[in-house]
């Protein structure tokens, strides 16, 4: 216990207010995140940026930036997210299984602090995969089960408040009496800073993740740390050390496959047996490529582009796409109430639906708003498609911000979770990398029609989600192994899998519920009324190497 210090929250704090600290500290991280995306929003059109990067100038004519190399403009915001996103996924994936999780998050904001210092952004793209790699993890192995998605969504209200913050101090230096002064893009990049050197002092004196503890063989100070996060008295006593237990046990199955937990062995599934590692590896990347293809990239990164083609004034974008993301911002709360009662995959139905309904409105009444021929028709058009780029953002707050970052977060194994997480992550940064470079040569070529081709992914995006991805909602992060363990991909398989699996061993679910450990100490996963034993990893069974399978039977 001597390495805990006496300064660390958890020996003055317990449940909800521990937590709420937890949670409160993995926000500014998220705050982070949120900032530095939305902080390129109102840089790329900024006449000072456009002339000393060379994609553009400023025409007084038309009070705004022409773009004469759309190429570069994407090139130059897509470099945060590859190479800069990307290898700090990987290195932050690595970092966080090897040195743990708040560490990992110190040295990311250290690394950022350096990327903001020297304005580069493929730096700070190195810093934001870091910290994405690890803090939803962070986040997700302190929660209970039961409100896991609560807490990973008032987290991501806190990203989009930085994305707002971004806009609105870039509106305001965007009044400098100095137009042409590079002093209106630099000092919003720069202001970054602050919430990172808040970051790197606090993240000392919150708990260490008690699942990485346990993997690490620091089995007292995880079971302190989960019997101060869980209460030890009264109706909370015994629900600690269940899950304590279940944690130890489960990684004892996984040890097996301790040599399969590379990267590429992840990817591939090599060694992983009815752990299925590379089938949830693409299920994050894909998630996360289309988290950023369904369009929000597009009107996060390029709003004042698509608020052109609905008919605002380019004096009125800016202020118009930071009050967008005011609305954004307050619609987040709604996935904080209804994402651990809806569930992970209803939350992303409904919100491809309402998404898809929006792209098309906003692609077909911003072309009528280009053909209008009428100042009237024109403005009331115009306002239409307004209309519909703020509902748009309304429900992808809601709904696909934030599942995409937390599936993975729940879905992989102890042994390998921040890792899995940075899979996660590369989807993302390859997602928008990809978008971010392509959109601006998209928009000049096909204008408000780029709308069409959101919307077509968000149609199907409802069948991928329905066919492939198993539900996590109300499931411990430790009996997820067991949802994965159908040999199929098809989700519906993987769902009767589990159900048999429980009919079997009656005593696996929800075990932290009733305050018992559903894992026994020797055998692995405890019987169910004499019917036998679920193990979910390859054993060693002799000397000459044979095995059982993988989910089998033992007396």
């Amino acid at each position: 216990m001597e390495n805990i210090s006496r300064f660390n929250v958890v020996r003055h704090l317990q449940k909800k207010s521990l937590l709420f600290a937890v949670n409160s500290v993995a926000a500014l991280s998220i705050f982070y995140f949120g900032y530095d995306q939305g902080v390129m929003g109102g840089v790329n059109g900024n006449r000072n940026f456009a002339e000393t990067m060379g994609f553009g100038y400023f025409d007084p004519a038309q009070n705004q930036v022409v773009v004469t190399n759309a190429a570069l403009k994407g090139g130059i915001n897509g470099i945060y997210y590859l190479p800069g996103c990307l290898l700090g996924a990987f290195l932050g994936g690595w970092i966080g299984d090897k040195w743990g999780r708040t560490r990992t998050i110190a040295f990311g904001a250290a690394w950022s602090v350096i990327g903001a210092c020297l304005q580069s952004r493929v730096f700070n793209g190195v810093g934001t995969g870091l910290l994405n790699a690890i803090t939803p993890v962070w986040a997700t192995e302190t929660s209970e089960y039961t409100s896991r998605g609560q807490f990973v969504s008032i987290e991501f209200t806190v990203n989009i408040f930085g994305v707002v913050v971004a806009y609105w101090l870039e509106y305001g230096t965007s009044q400098y009496h100095d137009p042409t002064s590079s002093f209106i893009w630099r000092f919003p990049i720069a202001f970054q800073i602050v919430p990172l050197l808040l970051l790197l002092a606090v993240i000392w004196f919150v708990p260490e993740s008690p699942r990485w503890l346990v993997k690490e063989g620091r089995e007292e100070e995880a079971r302190f740390i989960l019997g101060r996060l869980r209460g030890e008295t009264g109706e909370d006593e015994g629900k600690a050390e269940a899950e304590f237990q279940d944690i130890v046990n489960v990684r004892e199955l996984e040890k097996s496959t301790a040599n399969q937990q590379s990267y590429i062995a992840m990817f591939f599934g090599l060694g992983s047996g009815k752990l299925h590692t590379g089938r949830r590896v693409q299920l994050v990347v894909w998630l996360q490529i289309l988290q950023e293809w369904i369009g929000i990239s597009g009107i996060t990164i390029y709003g004042d582009d698509i608020f052109g083609f609905a008919g605002i004034k380019p004096a009125d974008q800016q202020w118009v796409s930071g009050l967008n993301d005011i609305t954004y911002m307050i619609a987040t709360l709604a996935c904080v109430f209804t994402l651990d009662r809806v569930g992970r995959r209803w939350t992303l139905y409904w919100g491809a639906v309402g998404q898809c309904i929006c792209c098309f409105l906003v692609g077909g009444l911003g072309q009528a708003t280009i053909n209008a021929t009428s100042p009237s028709t024109k403005s009331h058009l115009g306002g239409a498609a307004t209309f519909f780029v703020f509902l748009y953002t309304m429900i992808f707050g809601a709904t696909w911000l934030t599942v995409p970052w937390l599936y993975p977060a729940e879905i992989f194994p102890l042994q390998i979770r921040a890792k899995g997480n940075a899979w996660g992550v590369v989807g993302w940064a390859v997602g928008n990398g990809w978008t971010t470079m392509l959109l601006p040569t998209i928009f000049d070529k096909i204008g408000g029609k780029t709308m069409y081709i959101f919307g077509s992914v968000n149609v199907i995006s409802i069948f991928i989600v329905w066919a492939l991805y198993p539900e996590t909602n109300q499931r411990t992060l430790e009996e997820m192994n067991m949802v994965f363990a159908s040999d199929s991909i098809w989700n519906w398989e993987a769902e009767k899998n589990f159900k048999i699996l429980k009919e079997q061993n009656p005593e696996l679910e929800h075990a932290t519920r009733r305050k018992q450990s559903i894992v026994d100490d020797e055998m692995g996963v405890k019987t169910g009324h004499g019917r036998g034993v679920t193990s979910l990893v390859t054993r060693e069974k002799s000397e000459e190497g044979s095995t059982e399978e993988d989910i089998h039977k033992m007396p």
